[in-house]
């Protein structure tokens, strides 16, 4: 019998770490081993669906000392993702990255590390599998418009913007066409950044507000028509699909892979 892959997460009281250990500890291929969060109030942290504890700690480096994981799965923000890598690389132990707000110079960093402790990192902008092949199908339709905007829509509390998903959306458009996007020039904006962010003439606008999850569309435009790719997210649970994949997956990686395309074979 198979041994079930260790898993530590990090995060574990966010809505995100919520979520992911209801589906760890549902999954027998899969063993929740530790649990870090920045403020504890127990040695030990309940797990769901029984009544299993497992060690629970604000202390990174003693987790991976006692629980010996093989992956590390973080939901966090980019500050607390920046402290944790290093100390997880040192430890070879895999990581699955789902923090929004990194920066090129953050993954370049993460890659390096992976490689130089021999470890695999999983980091996406989004684990929604439906997410994933809507940026795929903006990349397959940027070849053929002229013309492109994306408006992202998050919950009021989200931090960053514009999203990870609709950066990495315009990044793979721009790079599938080749060139930039064509867009309407100098404009008279009667209020300042009504046109959105640009990138190489992909407007991209980001709406926050309590009531929305996650959620992009995609509109290219040419003459005489347009075409809108959409992905809602209507609960967290969307995102474990993804998620558990990718544990899945890292163990058998060296180094970093950016996003599920890869892991998907798109």
């Amino acid at each position: 019998m198979v041994e079930p892959i260790r898993v530590v997460v990090h995060g574990i009281l966010g809505r995100m770490g919520q979520e992911v250990t209801r589906a760890l500890c549902s999954d027998p291929e899969l063993e929740v081993v530790g649990a870090v969060e920045r403020e504890v109030g127990e040695d030990h942290l309940l797990l769901p669906q029984g009544d299993t504890g497992v060690p629970f700690s604000s202390d990174v480096e003693y987790i991976l000392d006692c629980c010996k994981p093989e992956v590390l799965v973080d939901f966090t923000v980019a500050e607390a993702t920046r402290s944790v890598v290093p100390v997880a690389a040192r430890h070879r132990v895999n990581l699955v990255i789902g923090t929004t707000g990194l920066t090129a110079s953050d993954i370049s960093d993460i890659d390096r590390l992976a490689k130089v402790n021999g470890v695999g990192v999983v980091i996406a902008p989004n684990f929604a599998l439906g997410a994933v092949i809507m940026t795929h199908l903006a990349e397959v339709a940027a070849k053929f418009f002229d013309w492109a905007e994306i408006i992202e829509m998050h919950h009021e509390q989200k931090l960053d913007a514009p999203s990870g998903t609709a950066l990495a959306t315009a990044k793979a458009m721009l790079h599938s066409r080749g060139k930039p996007f064509f867009n309407s020039g100098e404009q008279k904006e009667m209020l300042s950044g009504a046109r959105g962010g640009q990138m190489e003439g992909i407007a991209i606008h980001s709406v926050r507000l309590p009531g929305l999850l996650a959620h992009q569309q995609v509109i290219l435009g040419a003459a005489g028509q347009t075409l809108t790719i959409r992905h809602d997210a209507i609960s967290r649970e969307c995102y474990i699909p993804g998620v558990l994949l990718a544990i899945k997956k890292v163990i058998k990686l060296n180094g970093l892979v950016y996003g599920l395309d890869a892991l998907l074979g798109l």
